[in-house]
């Protein structure tokens, strides 16, 4: 099944906190620098953001290796975790007004991995499921999946993202 012809002129007709209630989510306060970066900027008619750990409340929900430490299951919630952080980034930027968000252009999922794991992808399916159920079609995206031996502060994921912005 293709993409509708009109793919590349999707304006956003939902209320981003609605339908994040409608689904019993909130985003939560927005992710502030640890070093010498920003949490997400703006370029042009894309905000870039930088890479997102599965952080609730100021602690990690997975840290480990996926499958030893932190199963599939635990893995791909974490990867939802990361893009509630990477949306709240990008509402700070947006200033809260999401009307002109075009869609979400691409993710990358990095996955803390033992060595014979291979399901990055269903990981990252995590956080790419959630996207859809928020934006629909303007929720479908490029995306890399990757196997890393470790990531920052033991995190078990970190995503990215890239939003197009009229």
């Amino acid at each position: 099944m293709g993409w509708p012809r009109s793919r590349y002129n999707f304006a956003m007709s939902i209320n981003l906190p609605d339908r994040l209630a409608e689904l019993n989510l909130t985003l939560p306060e927005a992710p502030a620098a640890v070093a010498q970066y920003v949490p997400a900027l703006r370029s042009g008619s894309h905000i870039f953001v930088s890479g997102q750990l599965p952080l609730r409340k100021g602690k990690l929900i997975a840290s480990g290796l996926v499958p030893s430490a932190v199963d599939l299951e635990q893995a791909s919630e974490a990867a939802r975790q990361c893009v509630l952080n990477g949306l709240a980034a990008v509402d700070q930027v947006l200033e809260g007004d999401w009307s002109g968000v075009v869609r979400i252009a691409r993710i990358a999922v990095f996955v803390a991995s033992d060595p014979d794991f291979h399901l990055q992808h269903k990981v990252a399916n995590g956080a790419s499921e959630l996207l859809g159920d928020l934006f629909g079609d303007a929720g479908r995206h490029a995306r890399a999946a990757v196997g890393v031996t470790a990531l920052p502060m033991g995190a078990s994921v970190e995503v990215e993202l890239v939003v197009e912005v009229r």
